[in-house]
């Protein structure tokens, strides 16, 4: 009796760790649908030389394949929508693809999941019909192959699936794609894999400005929307279209199924009436997204809840076609030099650029601008001296900083300090257009402006660390959690050992 119970507690303490040692994942999409990107081994040297860990393909190109062998990039490959209806129709079709496309090169390349079908509900030919049947049969030929547990199953949708969205409480699927949508349901929990939805606010932001804030789209709104349904306050875009996706699973009695996001980000250039389109937006959304999640902060209704997500993309894509956002959605141009700047660890900028000096070569600060009102810098200093985890000692009363008195001099210090602190990066200087970079040291008296790798002399001198280790503070904790709950478990195993050498 007491080795049964010891051994349940064993597994739970297995099922308890594997929750604890995972996390929020952040992957790029990498589209090809251009004339001029770099061969696929040059891109893989790219992707390892910004540690980007997860990877999504939208076929299962052999080029592409090989050049990720021996990576440790997990990588999501795809059966385009064109082979939709020969999947399935016939078994010996997927069973053919599976022989030909990916078991030749895996487990060398690390595939994780096959995507059937793309946004299909979008397509023209409405291939919808198509998909569930063509997943079953690609799960049977991994069945076949033993593979059906390492490598996962789904279909990514767009927004365009829900009928409501909003209020996040009132999501709903359209009941135009029931007939498609329940045995997808079904597939997905009966297999344990996740619901794959490809989420852009800036759609929502684009298309109605008026009702959607721009900060609320790049997660930088300092108010919050109330669903009146449930009282949950969002504070971004994101959460709320996430949110909704949940609460229509939840309608349909489908509570297990978990949501992954494969695809989302922000253009960096438009056509003149996409006026959000620019390098700083797509920046901003980018870096506070990429925080967001792997803080796993969760959402207002799944708090906690481990959510991953793919940036796309990994390039602009020159033929892609439509606006002119629609071919501006990547990190880096086609020579492999970065757009913008991007950390994905999410502990702040980082130079993406190929150059070992970047942008070094001069020192620059970030001040307040003299034109922004008064109510708009208060509320920036109070988010950098909070939020922000700067430190504001210096600029209290009888401090260095404190005079002058004035709303500009403190937001300039409490500005440059955030700046300094997270990669002297356009974003980090942001302040909702308050921020303004200077290449004149602002410093006077004894009031000494911290530089990037310097240290403020009138403040306190763990400000950098204070910025680490709030960063990493759960990264930290969760290996502690999984260092006892491994520890623990080990025990209980070897005890369990011993008391079955008594037995025996």
């Amino acid at each position: 009796m007491a080795s049964a119970f010891k051994l349940l507690f064993a597994v739970s303490l297995f099922t308890l760790l594997l929750r604890f040692c995972s996390g929020s994942i952040v992957g790029v999409c990498y589209g090809r649908n251009a004339d001029d990107l770099p061969t696929p081994d040059k891109v893989v040297e790219l992707i390892k030389l910004h540690n980007i860990k997860y990877v999504r393909i939208y076929d299962s190109n052999i080029q592409v394949l090989k050049a990720f062998a021996n990576t440790g990039v997990e990588l999501m490959v795809a059966v385009p929508n064109s082979d939709l209806l020969a999947f399935s129709q016939f078994q010996s079709n997927a069973d053919s693809w599976l022989k030909n496309s990916i078991l030749p090169y895996y487990p060398a390349t690390k595939i994780t999941y096959i995507t059937v079908g793309l946004e299909v509900t979008e397509s023209p030919d409405n291939a919808s019909a198509l998909v569930v049947p063509a997943m079953h049969n690609v799960l049977a030929a991994l069945k076949k192959a033993g593979l059906h547990k390492r490598i996962k199953v789904s279909s990514t949708h767009s927004l365009g699936v829900l009928s409501r969205s909003f209020p996040p409480s009132a999501g709903a699927f359209n009941s135009s794609h029931a007939s498609f949508l329940k045995p997808m349901l079904e597939f997905l929990a009966e297999n344990q894999s996740p619901f794959m939805i490809d989420l852009y606010p800036y759609y929502a932001y684009r298309d109605s400005p008026k009702k959607v804030s721009l900060d609320y789209a790049l997660f930088e709104s300092s108010s919050e929307v109330i669903d009146p349904n449930t009282g949950l306050l969002y504070t971004n875009m994101f959460d709320a279209q996430i949110d909704a996706l949940y609460f229509a699973l939840m309608a349909l009695n489908f509570k297990t199924i978990k949501v992954m996001v494969t695809e989302t980000g922000w253009p960096s250039k438009g056509s003149p009436k996409e006026k959000g389109a620019t390098p700083d937006n797509a920046q901003t959304y980018n870096t506070n997204l990429i925080r967001h999640v792997l803080n796993d902060t969760g959402t207002p209704a799944k708090p906690g809840e481990e959510l991953d997500v793919y940036i796309f993309s990994l390039f602009n894509e020159n033929r892609k076609p439509g606006l002119e956002s629609e071919r501006n959605w990547g990190l880096f141009y086609p020579d492999k030099t970065s757009i913008y700047n991007l950390d994905f660890t999410g502990k702040g900028v980082l130079d993406m650029t190929n150059s070992t000096d970047g942008s070094k070569n001069g020192t620059t600060w970030c001040i307040a601008s003299s034109k922004a009102s008064e109510a708009d810098l208060q509320n920036a200093i109070d988010w950098a001296c909070g939020p922000g985890n700067v430190d504001c000692s210096a600029i209290q009363p009888s401090q260095p900083c404190f005079e002058p008195d004035n709303l500009v001099s403190h937001a300039s210090f409490a500005f440059n300090s955030y700046y300094q602190q997270n990669g002297a990066s356009d974003v980090a200087c942001s302040f909702g257009g308050k921020g303004v970079k200077v290449d004149k040291d602002p410093s006077y008296d004894n009031c000494i402006y911290l530089t990037a790798g310097g240290i403020n002399k009138t403040a306190s001198n763990n400000m950098t660390a204070t910025v680490n280790t709030s960063s990493s503070s759960h990264t930290d904790v969760c290996s502690w959690i999984c260092v006892f709950l491994l520890t623990t478990l080990i025990a209980v195993i070897l005890n369990l050992g011993n008391m079955c050498d008594v037995s025996f």
